[in-house]
């Protein structure tokens, strides 16, 4: 990968010295120079260049010095780094150089091993310093798509036995559909259905966050959020509560000027369940989540749910009934159970 460096020397001489130095290099594209003779043209480069990795600067130049340049380097191009190249009998201003940031310097007249020792050294920490910003972007990019439990367990072990163990918690699941939004995404705008999409999953997930919980996935216009510790029962409720009055405060104005009301349907259910990752290995794809029963019919219960309502079973309303107030919506017939189930559902 070929390395940008600029020069920065109002001695024309330097560049030709530069030039003649790393010829092959310069042929065989492992570096490549660019020149300035003051701070001000310096600048305007480094705008234009901003894949520059290192900078070599004079301290004594016409219209802006190095110590001015080093002073604007540093807030405008922090990963920067820049070596000071001026006469040793400058050393008073090489020490402020080097207490305003400077990663190095070289004295002229220029010694060519000491020249390639310090591009080399520069370079280095140069490229550390490009790795960690990517891995620190790419970590809290990470954070976009998984929960932060996955990230430490990462963190542990990459093992495939470790990647696939798994566990039996006691959790409460929480499905949450956008009701009446297929019917706008066939009318409207991608742009639109997008940014609309997205910013009623930011609402919920936000109220999710509020009560400790945390969204498993996105699944087209619904959201399975997971909620596990002390109260998880209650605290699922709370959030699904909140969803609702906080999806309801929205109004949408479409295309065709009538007006969109966004609600909710819901469906909780809880109990024991299997967390781990499921998927492929042979894949490379795994997802981190919940299966089971409970599960299941969480889904299915929000299935049969209508806008507006939260609709829990009999099992979940007996541990909730003294908190929330519900009513018997009576008893229905629940894919893959034997018998009907008697439903409820928590009034907002």
């Amino acid at each position: 990968m070929k390395v940008k460096i600029l020069i920065v020397d109002d001695e024309s001489d330097f560049e030709q010295l530069i030039r003649q130095k790393y010829r092959r290099q310069i042929r065989e594209q492992l570096y490549e120079f660019i020149f300035a003779a003051n701070g001000v043209e310096a600048l305007e480069l480094l705008e234009s260049h901003r894949d520059t990795k290192i900078v070599f600067s004079d301290i004594n130049m016409p219209i802006m010095d190095g110590l001015t340049l080093l002073t604007k380097m540093q807030d405008k191009f922090p990963l920067l780094r820049t070596v000071i190249v001026s006469a040793y009998s400058d050393m008073e201003n090489i020490r402020l150089a080097m207490n305003r940031g400077a990663f190095d310097f070289i004295c002229k007249p220029i010694q060519f091993d000491d020249l390639e020792t310090t591009l080399v050294k520069t370079l280095r920490y140069v490229t550390q310093i490009h790795e960690t910003v990517r891995a620190i972007k790419e970590n809290n990019i990470l954070k976009m798509y998984v929960d932060n439990s996955v990230i430490q367990f990462m963190s542990r072990s990459a093992s495939e036995d470790a990647i696939l163990a798994n566990e039996t918690i006691n959790a409460t699941v929480v499905f949450m559909d956008i009701c009446g939004f297929a019917n706008i995404s066939e009318k409207e705008s991608q742009n639109f259905v997008v940014n609309l999409i997205n910013k009623y999953f930011d609402v919920m997930v936000n109220k999710i966050n509020d009560f400790d919980g945390y969204v498993d996935k996105f699944m087209g216009d619904a959201v399975m959020a997971v909620f596990k510790g002390e109260s998880h029962i209650n605290k699922a409720i709370k959030a699904s509560l909140a969803v609702h009055k906080a999806i309801e405060a929205h109004k949408e104005t479409l295309s065709d000027n009538k007006t969109f009301l966004p609600r909710v349907a819901i469906g909780i259910n809880s109990g024991e369940m299997i967390s781990g990752n499921i998927g492929s290995i042979a894949l490379k794809r795994l997802d981190f989540t919940v299966i089971g029963d409970v599960v299941n019919t969480s889904q299915r219960l929000q299935s049969i749910a209508k806008a507006g309502q939260t609709i829990i079973t009999k099992d979940t309303y007996e541990q909730i009934k003294n908190i929330f107030n519900c009513n018997l919506v009576g008893e229905m017939s629940i894919k893959n159970k034997q018998y009907p189930m008697e439903i409820y559902e928590v009034l907002n």
